[in-house]
């Protein structure tokens, strides 16, 4: 299923937020991401209808299944893109910024080919 790229957003940030800290709630989504608590309450209740959140009594966040696959997505997705830029020596906050917009549209086919190119390039490296 295709959502949209603010979803993405919100359930990569949720993820390294619980990884971070083990806990996540709407208010760490606000401070983390510097947006309003009614655009964060929006999506959440947007993420939690759609299946990819659940929010238990007390207001703490956690992914389900399909939230956790979208989220370690971005994530890797982030991860490998940045490290690429800053090898070729891109800046690392204008590395961060390009992969957090390149991270949503680039295939699943041309990640693999990156990451594939990435790896073998840091194993030549640390040899």
């Amino acid at each position: 299923m295709k959502i949209k790229e603010s979803a993405e957003n919100y359930l990569e940030t949720i993820h390294i937020l619980n990884k971070r800290t083990g806990s996540v709630r709407s208010i760490d989504v606000v401070n983390e991401l510097g947006y309003s608590k009614p655009s964060v309450s929006i999506a959440m209740k947007n993420l939690r209808e759609n299946g990819f959140i659940q929010v238990d009594k007390d207001g703490y966040i956690t992914l389900t299944d399909s939230g956790r696959e979208v989220a370690e997505t971005m994530y890797e997705r982030h991860t490998v893109i940045s490290s690429w830029l800053m090898y070729l020596g891109v800046p690392k906050k204008v590395a961060l910024d390009d992969a957090c917009r390149i991270e949503h549209v680039i295939s699943a086919e041309s990640f693999e080919a990156l990451k594939k190119h990435v790896y073998e390039k840091k194993e030549l490296s640390e040899q």
